[in-house]
């Protein structure tokens, strides 16, 4: 593909050929690598439904989160290659199986190849909603290329200090970027329609993972949303922090949150009237850290 001789697909815009299997940050060749494909029914309420979230894992990141909890696959690639021609197979295999949407989980890397495989899955009778989950490290160049193709956009918005982003995720100026590209998300499918049946067909909603020893950040990321996007945007604020990966030997990132912190925050949330959304219920035992959404305000 003529995209990935030079590749710019990503902010980093490392320019390696990946046509004759260079890599460059992410670690992505031409080939579409997958972890696994699956029925997720722990993700918002509005998004896994009464049949659940058809989510299609792919391989490798553009961002190298100390923290991640999918680090074999974000971080170590695991996962196999497969043909767009396969891709499209498991898309309309989703669909057979009822799921409420297709789950596209940090597919920035392969943005081309998925563009493909929507077209060929579409002219077999793919109709139920796309959905791009990503951690919002996006060019709106790529973003652009996927108009018309994601009816959902699901990004993060980890940080609203930068210094966080370079010591944690390998990245700088990710508030810049990742606001930039949420805005474009928001141009282009528009805040969230809820159907009667309380599942989402359209729009965004923005997730945000509170940190322990960071709720200063996590503040100002929940004030840049209110202050920034529309009020009918949704916020889908998470409790389920647990530390693995390379985060266990960080001094400020070795626990999970206190049920003070977590109070803080969701004081917070209260304090700028955030309308719609989900916060998730803070466990006491570390496999108590499960999606537990209750609705916001």
């Amino acid at each position: 593909m003529r995209e990935l001789e030079k590749c710019s697909i990503c902010p980093h815009e490392c320019h390696v050929n990946r046509n004759q299997g260079k890599i460059g940050r992410c670690k992505a060749t031409e080939k579409v690598r997958i972890a696994l494909y699956s029925t997720h029914d722990f993700e918002e309420p509005c998004i896994s439904g009464e049949n659940g979230s058809g989510t299609v894992f792919f391989s490798n990141c553009n961002l190298n989160c100390v923290y991640c909890q999918n680090y074999e696959i974000s971080q170590l690639g695991k996962g196999k290659d497969i043909t767009i021609e396969e891709l499209a197979e498991i898309f309309l295999r989703q669909q057979e199986k009822g799921v409420e949407n297709i789950n596209l989980v940090t597919p920035t890397s392969y943005v081309i190849q998925i563009i493909e495989a929507i077209k060929i899955a579409k002219e077999k009778g793919l109709t139920i909603p796309i959905l791009y989950n990503t951690n919002a490290y996006e060019k709106v160049e790529t973003l652009k290329l996927l108009e018309g193709y994601i009816d959902i956009y699901l990004p993060d918005l980890k940080y609203a200090e930068n210094i966080l982003g370079k010591e944690y995720s390998k990245v700088e100026n990710y508030f810049e970027v990742a606001t930039k590209a949420i805005q474009e998300m928001i141009r282009q499918v528009g805040t969230p329609k809820i159907e009667k049946d309380g599942t989402i067909k359209k729009g965004v909603m923005v997730r945000h993972l509170v940190l322990p020893n960071h709720i200063e950040n996590s503040k100002k990321v929940l004030k840049w949303m209110k202050e920034n996007l529309p009020e009918e945007i949704y916020v889908s604020v998470m409790a389920q922090y647990f530390p693995t990966y390379q985060a266990k030997k960080v001094e400020t990132l070795n626990r999970k949150l206190t049920k003070e912190e977590w109070k803080e925050i969701e004081d917070y949330i209260g304090e700028l009237e955030i309308e719609n959304g989900y916060v998730q219920e803070l466990g006491e035992h570390e496999e108590e850290y499960v999606p537990k959404w209750e609705l916001g305000d």
